[in-house]
């Protein structure tokens, strides 16, 4: 693996190299050895290089995961298409995830084998890339219309797990 620069898309949350997920995923490749784990993200920090042997690789990588890309036209003309077919909007990622769905169909999976996609954000957090897609302008769900002229609040806390945990209970109210 080698970190790159990373390319902005209209699914934002998808712009990255490095998951939050890849050190766990690491952790295990390493048969939970904390302390390998370590010196391969140290190693991997420094130099944006990681090498897997290729026994970990068909193990763990391999066998588990398929990749997919899906660029910004598709994904448009993936929310287009469920637009067209169902009058139902949906937001950029779960574009890309039910694009990337759509091509393993057959290849990674048999092609009559059910597939479920979970939509992962509201169309209205992405409006323009909606309207592009589809035409139509998304709306926030009731209970959220007048979020933007909501007061904004915030709390600073000390970094003290007991604070932070006192502060959680006392707003369970």
């Amino acid at each position: 693996m080698v970190a790159n620069e990373v390319v902005p898309t209209l699914s934002p949350s998808m712009d990255i190299q490095v998951s939050s997920n890849f050190e766990r995923l690491l952790f295990e490749t390493n048969d939970r050895d904390g302390v390998a784990t370590g010196k391969q993200l140290t190693n991997f920090r420094a130099t944006g290089k990681l090498d897997v042997a290729k026994t970990v690789y068909q193990k763990w990588i391999s066998g588990v995961f398929a990749g997919r890309r899906c660029d910004d036209e598709q994904t448009l003309a993936t929310m287009q298409d469920v637009y067209r077919q169902s009058a139902m909007l949906i937001d950029p990622h779960t574009a890309v995830g039910l694009c990337a769905a759509r091509q393993s169909a057959g290849v990674d999976y048999p092609k009559d084998l059910p597939m479920i996609t979970l939509a992962t954000a509201h169309p209205a957090k992405f409006p323009d890339a909606v309207r592009r897609a589809t035409g139509q302008t998304p709306q926030l769900p009731d209970h959220l219309a007048d979020l933007m002229s909501r007061p904004e609040r915030s709390v600073s806390l000390p970094n003290d797990l007991k604070a932070v945990q006192a502060f959680v209970g006392s707003c369970r109210n």
